[in-house]
């Protein structure tokens, strides 16, 4: 994992994730060298620091995405605004959840993610899906060269990420040219759910999973019977659990086994284990919808999967890195083992010779990514494969 703040591990790894949404060097050099001093006093204390720091560089480079556009140059202006909003939201994460200034800066990187979608013609669109008087909204990337239903993989946030995030790091565009379709969802408790609608998250995945299942059997160029779930971090404890009440699904996979949140809080209240998010306290109260830690300690004994994975029948794919540090790498042995029933059940653990090694391989999601397309586009139907002959290297 790179690592650009000796003493930072929460910074590190949004400076990571960041990275992989297409973030440049040189700017990340620019927006964290003046923010040293302020890494010393904490991962907390010095987040607003880190914020303004990032702002900045995001507000330069919407001007120059103006500046392209007087021009002509959309394009050009579509991929200045993809990074100024990987930078918005990169700074927007890291702030407490009271924060005065985190709702307009949500909502000044949601319009450039949509603006530099628009301008890039990126095949990405933006859904809105019933749910319980409201809705869920999520990002569409539509299969290639298939005529008529597509496969689908849906695709679920973890504690503290978007779906933006998961758009730009996981493998839909890598689906996408195996010929299958990606839905990449805002879960209550995450992204616009949370943030806009006040939806916090719920043990029960399954509830609103079938919401999404019952929208998709609407829908013509997707294939009902051809529809997988796939879960990033704590959507690790998220996605099995949907598969398993909701039969519907095709297969499931989990990048980021998650096996027992409820225990690994336990954990980090002992020691303050390394957390994803700065003022995590804070933060998970917030998107678990409890006004303090008693009530959030009273919760956290439902987040597991044990009793439940027999359930599943339907393949499913549990992935790990070897040097995740959030959370340990005996919950992907457990969440495999507990796939008795499923007829084809695989454990895959991301190693430092392939990458990815790190928590649902924020250090390096390029190989990780093929992987678990390749694994499901062999499942659901696709190609593995250029549209012409394969070609295999001969040694």
């Amino acid at each position: 994992m790179f690592k650009y703040f000796p003493t930072n591990y929460v910074w590190n790894i949004a400076i990571n994730l960041a990275l992989e949404m297409g973030a440049k060097i040189g700017e990340i050099d620019e927006m964290c060298q003046p923010v040293l001093d302020a890494s010393r006093k904490g991962d907390d204390a010095g987040t607003v620091d880190f914020m303004r720091s990032w702002v900045e560089m995001a507000d330069k480079l919407s001007d120059l995405a103006q500046e392209d556009l007087v021009q002509g140059r959309e394009l050009s202006a579509g991929s200045k605004l993809a990074r100024a909003s990987t930078y918005y939201l990169t700074a927007e994460r890291l702030q407490s959840s009271g924060f005065a200034e985190r709702l307009p800066l949500y909502q000044k990187f949601l319009a450039a993610f949509q603006r530099s979608i628009l301008l890039s013609g990126e095949n990405c669109e933006r859904l809105e899906i019933p749910y319980e008087g409201t809705h869920l909204s999520a990002l569409y990337v539509r299969a290639e060269g298939v005529k008529g239903p597509a496969p689908v993989l849906v695709q679920v946030n973890g504690l503290d990420s978007t779906k933006e995030m998961v758009y730009r790091i996981a493998p839909a565009q890598a689906l996408a040219r195996r010929g299958v379709s990606s839905l990449i969802l805002d879960q209550p408790g995450t992204g616009e759910a949370l943030r806009l609608q006040g939806l916090t998250a719920v043990v029960d995945s399954e509830r609103w999973a079938s919401k999404v299942m019952d929208f998709l059997e609407t829908r013509k160029d997707m294939d009902s019977k051809r529809i997988g779930l796939m879960g990033v971090s704590l959507g690790g404890y998220y996605a099995p659990r949907a598969v398993a009440f909701e039969p519907r699904f095709a297969l499931g996979a989990v990048w980021g086994a998650n096996h027992n949140w409820g225990e690994v809080q336990l954990r980090r209240l002992r020691n303050e284990g390394d957390r994803p998010v700065p003022h995590y306290w804070e933060h998970v109260q917030w998107v678990w919808g409890k006004q303090n830690m008693e009530e959030f300690m009273e919760l956290i004994p439902q987040i597991h999967l044990n009793g439940i994975l027999d359930r599943i029948r339907v393949p499913f794919l549990v992935t790990h890195g070897a040097d995740d540090r959030q959370i340990p790498l005996d919950y992907a042995h457990q969440t495999y083992a507990g796939l008795v029933n499923s007829p084809d059940r695989e454990l895959k653990i991301f190693t430092r010779r392939e990458g990815g090694s790190q928590h649902s391989s924020l250090d390096n999601s390029s190989n990780a990514g093929d992987f678990i397309a390749d694994w499901v586009t062999e499942r659901l139907g696709g190609r593995t494969h250029t549209q012409g002959k394969a070609v295999a290297q001969q040694h």
